[in-house]
């Protein structure tokens, strides 16, 4: 079968999954509401896709296996407003309760599931093909959606499910209420709960599903990761698994959807169509252009609509707009510079040994990272690849151990200094005061200069300076695309200081600016640099590790 993969693009599916879930739903499931309700359901691209995707089945497979059948343990869904989230995860809490969901073998052709077999007189029925998995519903399941509200939910995901149960043949195994929906198949024991962070005495419970609704504003502040972290933990003594489903979240905030599609976990699928990031979201044209690509494959979105919506939030929250429409994870109002204007100076290039160029150091110990930076004098600026494997200047405490390595990077400061013609190293020196005194006795104290980024005054106009460079129309600047340096970029915040200064500071205490530092203190030594009429280059310079000597 041929349908999208992503909100735009046609796919073919060359995995085993179980098809029968997504007939299944649209089987049972009427369209919930608008002027098509009670019609019969097609899922929309996306959604077939993201079903398809969730119920992929590993190859090696047995019998017996609930979560493990699976190819992943849980979902991530993220989409713009009105596309259809909450209807698309109302129909898998209702195939969760009540349909083949749980890995039942491997066909050997010709094998069908009858609804009646399973207490639900539909008359339903679905033949297999030869090796399709095949498969069963739960037995008395226990399900969980969860919202930061009841509101939430019952808005976003349970009065879809109410509408459709009301509306369709599973009224006849579903008795709904106002906050619970009882499954009278197997021994009447089943339930669909709506939760929240207050109920919880129902978290311990042994839920075999979970759809957990806007998890983009889940933090800790609301209590609502430790929730969906202890929701998933009793999933996994049951063997079952979840569905997030969100907007797109502020990357300022430590949400827990941030933290699952930040996860290294490879048993999660991800879904998050995404227009370019060249794409402006403050031009009109382009706006349309955006709202188009995230919003393909959901056919009841009216776009001018869409785009009205936009516009008018544009004028007071242009980063709320561009998550809730544009389906981007941009910071706030108080970032300290657009990752999208960032992500506009990406010109990746070569940079040849000897170049002549500018850099900056910022290092740390335990906590946060320790990074180089390197600029051009044309206004290039890279991390530079070192060490033997050739890796990018970025230290990662964690990597190591929880210690960065210090004889690493003095090996990667080195590699630079001797690869490249340093006309300037601007280092902040605390932690590495010991290193920073020794390359300024090994390159000369007019190369490498302790650049204290303490001081507000002086840290403020760098700032500015690179800022500006960045965002002004008619500048040069243009960068590698590091996507580390672009995560760093996204967290800065600018944090107020008498006399209409700022410093930076990160949007959480868990997300890193580190590769942020020394990208300003590169582009000030450049500034620096021309400004001292030194951009010009005079003589290549042989480094020893005792002297410095002109050629």
């Amino acid at each position: 079968m041929a349908k999208a993969a992503d909100a735009s693009a046609e796919f073919v599916v060359d995995f085993p999954t179980l098809w029968i879930v997504p007939e299944w739903i649209e089987a049972h499931c009427p369209v919930p509401g608008g002027f098509r309700a009670g019609e019969d359901l097609e899922l929309y691209r996306w959604q077939l896709w993201c079903t398809v995707s969730h119920y992929r089945v590993r190859p090696t497979a047995v019998v017996g296996q609930l979560a493990t059948a699976f190819h992943c343990r849980r979902s991530l869904v993220v989409a713009p407003q009105k596309t259809g989230k909450g209807p698309w995860s109302a129909f898998i809490s209702l195939a969760e309760a009540v349909g083949p969901v749980v890995f039942a073998g491997w066909a050997v052709g010709g094998e069908v599931y009858r609804c009646a077999d399973h207490g639900c007189e539909c008359g339903w029925w679905y033949r297999y093909e030869a090796g399709e998995p095949m498969g069963r519903p739960w037995h008395d399941p226990l399900i969980q959606l969860l919202g930061v509200s009841s509101d939430q939910v019952e808005t976003n995901v349970y009065g879809h499910l109410k509408a459709t149960v009301a509306a369709g043949p599973l009224a006849d195994v579903l008795t709904v209420g106002e906050e619970f929906t009882r499954i009278r198949t197997g021994s009447g024991g089943g339930r669909i709960d709506v939760v929240t962070s207050s109920a919880r005495s129902r978290l311990g419970n042994p839920i075999v599903f979970a759809l957990q609704d806007e998890t983009g504003i889940y933090t800790p502040a609301n209590r609502m990761t430790s929730v969906a972290e202890a929701q998933r933990r009793g999933l996994a003594g049951m063997g079952g698994r979840a569905i997030e489903t969100t907007n797109a979240w502020d990357p300022g905030e430590d949400s827990t959807a941030r933290r699952t599609s930040e996860s290294k976990a490879k048993d999660i699928f991800r879904y998050h169509p995404q227009a370019p990031k060249t794409w402006s979201y403050r031009d009109k044209r382009q706006r349309r252009r955006i709202h188009a690509y995230v919003y393909a494959g959901s056919d009841h979105v009216d776009l001018d609509a869409i785009e009205a919506e936009a516009a008018e939030l544009m004028e007071k929250d242009p980063a709320q707009a561009e998550r809730f429409f544009g389906n981007r994870c941009v910071a706030g109002t108080s970032s300290w510079l657009d990752p999208a204007a960032w992500e506009r100076r990406a010109a990746p290039r070569a940079v040849p040994d000897r170049t002549r160029i500018v850099a900056g150091f910022d290092g740390s110990d335990v906590d946060d990272w320790t990074a180089i930076r390197c600029e051009t004098m044309d206004g290039f600026q890279f991390t530079p690849l070192v060490g033997p494997d050739r890796q990018p200047a970025v230290w990662n405490p964690a990597d190591f151990g929880g210690q960065v390595p210090r004889a690493e990077v003095r090996a990667g400061m080195d590699e630079v200094m001797r690869r490249f013609d340093v006309v300037r190293l601007y280092a902040d020196p605390p932690y590495w005061e010991t290193e920073v005194d020794d390359w300024v006795d090994l390159y000369g104290e007019e190369r490498v200069i302790r650049w204290h980024t303490r001081r507000i005054v002086q840290m403020h106009a760098a700032c500015e300076r690179l800022r500006t460079d960045v965002t002004k129309k008619d500048a040069t600047f243009a960068h590698d695309g590091c996507e580390i340096t672009a995560d760093h970029i996204a967290n800065a915040r600018a944090a107020a200081r008498p006399g209409d200064r700022y410093v930076l500071r990160k949007a959480s205490p868990t997300q890193k600016i580190d590769a942020v530092i020394p990208s300003i203190l590169a582009h000030e030594a450049l500034g620096d640099v021309i400004a001292a009429g030194l951009a010009k280059k005079r003589g290549a310079y042989i480094y020893t590790a005792s002297s410095t000597r002109r050629r």
